[in-house]
Formats: structure tokens, C-alpha cells, sequence
């Protein structure tokens, strides 16, 4: 229920919605929810997802193309191995393009680059475990230690935004799965795994509190308007409307509404100034539904709800809820993917 305060109205289910469909068609809503590559690679079934997919490129190429797409596998997502780079165990990244994004981030944040930098070291470390669990450690550290410091920033420095919350739930999903398969590499007992998956339930829950505070601080809402030297003078049954003489706020609306289409209070229809959603710094979009200024503060509450419902929070909770079964399965997974770029279609993976 919306509160109503003091000279407030309310606005038509229809003008939220319109308002709202604007916003959406001009990829103005936010999107914090984890990458769909995620949810498949980082699964039950990851060893299959990777080997069909591999497997799956392999047979739509030449003979010659698969020695090529095999070397050039290695070299863009290979890399030395962690003793003999100094760049990485610095804790340095290469240059990045800001543009590239891996798993909905871009690769030039920390997160991002930290996530980048240990998945191109996978190809050249998969067949050699020891090798895999220490880098995987120093790697864990790494990102344990940004996801921290991000953290801290969103919820005790107003660094929240729609890409840190998203960054910081895709580094949280990779940290966990890091955790997991040093688990089954026998590099950390099975609570380390555990006991990081609860904390990261309930780091998740208060960040999602904090996003829907940060949404109704920031999001902003105007009612397009109509230049007042553009206005007849002349009194009609629409100007009357437009002065507030109805009696029902939900009657007002509608007929306002239903002016929109010809000229109101005497303006001509090109002189509307159009209205505006602001929704975060970079998140805007000018709309033409009109509606009376006063319903501007309901209409902002109700388009929170309705972007924090269209987040799929649930789905990115359930990667930190699933059962303890299922937890333990995936734990104790004991099919492991070995890169092989020799294979020539006669083989198989």
C-alpha cells in the first residue's frame, strides 16, 4: 500500500506501466541478476556443459580449422602458469577494453579482471592438479579480499549502484565455485566451502536491502508539462480537470489520461515538454505519458517495486540456497575436464 502524504495523489495502474515500458524499451531498467552463463557453467552438470560446448565447436570445423582454433585457444585463453608470471602474482592486470564483459561484468573492474586473469590460466593448468590448487588459492585470496573491499564500499561508503551490486553478486557466485573445486582437489576442507555459501546468503540479503534504499533515494520521476505561453485561457470541461475540481483521485486520473490524445487545456500538442524518469547516473529516459505532477511521488514508489521485481532475486538467492544435497553433490562431482586441442573428430573428449 502507498502512503500518501500531504498534496498527494495517485496515479493509474496504466501510467505506472507506461512509465515503466518506456523505461524498459530504452534498456533503462537495471539488470543486478547473474549472468545465464553462470547458471550453466557453474552447475551440477559444469564438466558436461563445458564438454558439449567444446565438443560442439569441434565438429562444426575443418581438420585444419581445429589445429588452428586449438592454437588459438591457447594463446587467448592459456598463459604461463602462476610461478613463472610476475605480472600475476603481483596482483597486476594486462590492459583491458573497458568494453569487454565476462559474465554480464566488465573485465576492466577488479572483479572482472581478477575473474579474467585465473579463467585464462585455466586452460594451461587443467591437467596438472597440484599446479591448479595452488594457483586457485592464490587466486581465492585475491578475489576474498576484493569482495570485501567492494562490499564495504557499497554498504559504508554510498558506492551502491545497479554494476557494483552486479559486480559483486557475479565475483561472490565465481568465489564460491572457486572455493568448491579446491574442495575437490583436496586443497580445503569441506566447511570452507560450506561455511562461505551462508555467508554469502546473507551478505547477499542485506545488499539487496540496501540496492532498494538506494533505488527510491535516487529514482526521480517528472510529469511532462506544457509551456505556459502555449496555454489558451479560455475555460473548458479539460481545464477544469487539470485544476483538481474532481472529486475521486482515480477518476481524476483517468480523464487526464484520456485528454492526452488531443489538445489539452488549449495546448498545441507539439508545445508538451515531454517528462523525465531518472533512475541512477546513466539510467534515464524522457517519456510522454502524462499525468498530473502530484502522483510523480507514487509513481517513484511504485517503479521501485517494480524494477526490484523484475531483478530475479530469488534465482540469484537460490545460487546460495540450494539444498545441502545438493550442495554435497556437487561437491563431490568426480568427472573432470582435461583440455585436449589435438582433437581431431575421430577422438572423442
Amino acid at each position: 500500500m502507498i502512503m500518501l502524504g500531504h498534496g498527494m495523489c495517485l496515479p493509474s495502474q496504466a501510467t505506472v506501466q507506461n512509465i515503466f515500458l518506456a523505461a524498459r524499451d530504452a534498456n533503462a531498467i537495471p539488470d543486478i541478476s547473474l549472468d545465464p552463463g553462470l547458471a550453466t557453467f557453474l552447475s551440477l552438470d559444469s564438466a558436461a556443459a563445458l564438454q558439449h560446448q567444446y565438443a560442439s565447436l569441434q565438429r562444426g570445423l575443418s581438420e585444419t580449422q581445429r589445429a588452428t582454433f586449438g592454437v588459438r585457444l591457447q594463446r587467448e585463453l592459456g598463459g604461463p602458469r602462476v610461478r613463472g608470471n610476475s605480472s600475476a602474482q603481483a596482483g597486476q592486470s594486462p590492459v583491458m577494453n573497458p568494453s569487454r564483459k565476462l559474465f554480464g561484468i566488465a573485465v576492466s573492474s577488479r572483479i572482472g579482471g581478477i575473474a579474467q586473469n585465473y579463467l585464462r590460466l585455466i586452460p594451461g593448468l587443467a591437467n596438472d592438479p597440484d599446479t591448479m590448487a595452488e594457483t586457485t588459492e592464490i587466486y581465492d585470496n585475491w578475489l576474498k579480499l576484493e569482495l570485501l573491499d567492494h562490499y564495504h564500499r557499497m554498504t559504508n561508503k554510498k558506492r551502491m549502484s545497479s554494476v557494483s551490486m552486479q559486480q559483486w553478486l557475479t565475483g561472490a557466485a565465481l568465489h564460491l565455485h572457486m572455493r568448491i573445486h579446491q574442495v575437490r582437489l583436496h586443497s580445503v576442507p569441506f566447511g570452507s566451502a560450506a561455511s562461505l555459501r551462508l555467508s554469502y546468503k546473507t551478505a547477499f540479503n542485506r545488499l539487496v536491502q540496501g540496492y532498494t534504499v538506494y533505488l527510491h533515494r535516487n529514482l526521480r520521476e517528472t510529469a511532462p508539462s506544457a509551456p505556459a505561453h502555449r496555454t489558451s485561457q479560455s475555460s473548458s470541461p479539460t481545464n477544469r480537470t487539470l485544476s483538481g475540481q474532481m472529486s475521486s483521485n482515480t477518476d481524476r486520473a483517468d480523464t487526464f489520461n484520456e485528454t492526452t490524445h488531443g489538445n489539452v487545456s488549449g495546448t498545441d500538442e507539439s508545445a508538451w515538454q515531454e517528462g523525465l524518469l531518472f533512475i541512477e547516473p546513466g539510467r534515464n529516459v524522457t517519456h510522454g505519458v502524462r499525468h498530473h505532477p502530484c502522483e510523480s511521488p507514487a509513481i517513484q514508489q511504485a517503479l521501485v517495486t517494480r524494477i526490484i521485481n523484475a531483478q530475479d532475486l530469488e534465482d540469484s538467492r537460490g545460487f546460495f540456497l540450494f539444498p545441502k544435497k545438493v550442495f554435497q553433490r556437487l561437491l563431490t562431482q568426480d568427472n573432470t575436464f582435461e583440455l585436449d586441442t589435438n582433437y581431431t573428430g575421430r577422438d572423442r573428449l
